[in-house]
């Protein structure tokens, strides 16, 4: 169990960073042994990943340097909890893009990956095969259909693409000046955001500057087990 976090918001004011800070605080319940952060500075992806829980993380990382040049916040991020070491935390990230993920891809041995699904991972994370997969531009919901996931993206374009399929939850919530993306409608009801609403499953949304987006993605016998 981890949370994912998105968050884009135009011309932030402070209590939309206080209010970002929270829903970091709030996911460390979901995570508390990394924290990691992605955003896009400077036309590309920055990432700062650290060993401790979001509560410690946010004594010594201000949310305010990741604001964008053009005024805005183009941001991801995540709570690990983990069940076996601490190394490959998350954000996981190329030089276009950044991505957290909540969920399992597969429980086969990491040697056996690159046979099993064609591609060749340098981490021992099977979040990895989301990364690889997105670079070879196909659908991670299509790609691994018997996948739990919960994840969302980062472009160095300065977008943000987040979904989910039947076995993970995750939650938006609409701002005047953006959206922010929470695991879960509680995280989102103790940071104070109101009205979270649940992401459809099997539904791509990309959101960003003057856009917001959807696209459905049919699986044949899909079924939602959030609300079984």
């Amino acid at each position: 169990m981890c949370a994912v976090i998105g968050a884009y918001i135009e011309n932030p004011s402070s209590l939309d960073l206080t209010t970002l800070a929270d829903v970091f605080r709030e996911s460390s319940i979901r995570g508390l042994h990394a924290t990691g952060i992605s955003w896009v500075k400077g036309d590309r992806i920055h990432t700062y990943i650290s060993k401790t829980p979001a509560t410690e993380f946010l004594n010594y990382f201000d949310l305010a340097k990741t604001i964008n040049e053009d005024g805005s916040l183009y941001m991801i991020g995540h709570c690990r909890y983990s069940t076996s070491d601490l190394e490959f935390n998350q954000p996981l990230y190329n030089d276009n893009f950044s991505i957290v993920h909540n969920g399992v891809v597969s429980q086969e041995m990491p040697e056996d990956w690159q046979r099993l699904y064609g591609y060749k991972c340098v981490t021992r994370n099977d979040s990895e095969l989301i990364l690889h997969t997105l670079e070879a531009k196909k659908s991670p919901l299509v790609e691994f259909a018997n996948a739990s996931m919960a994840v969302v993206e980062l472009y160095k374009e300065k977008k943000i693409r987040f979904y989910r399929n039947g076995k993970r939850p995750i939650y938006f919530t609409s701002l005047p000046n953006g959206g922010i993306i929470t695991s879960t409608k509680d995280i989102a009801i103790r940071s104070d955001l109101k009205s979270p609403v649940e992401i459809n499953m099997n539904e791509y949304i990309t959101m960003g500057k003057g856009l917001f987006r959807k696209e459905y993605v049919h699986i044949e016998d899909a079924k939602d087990l959030q609300h079984v």
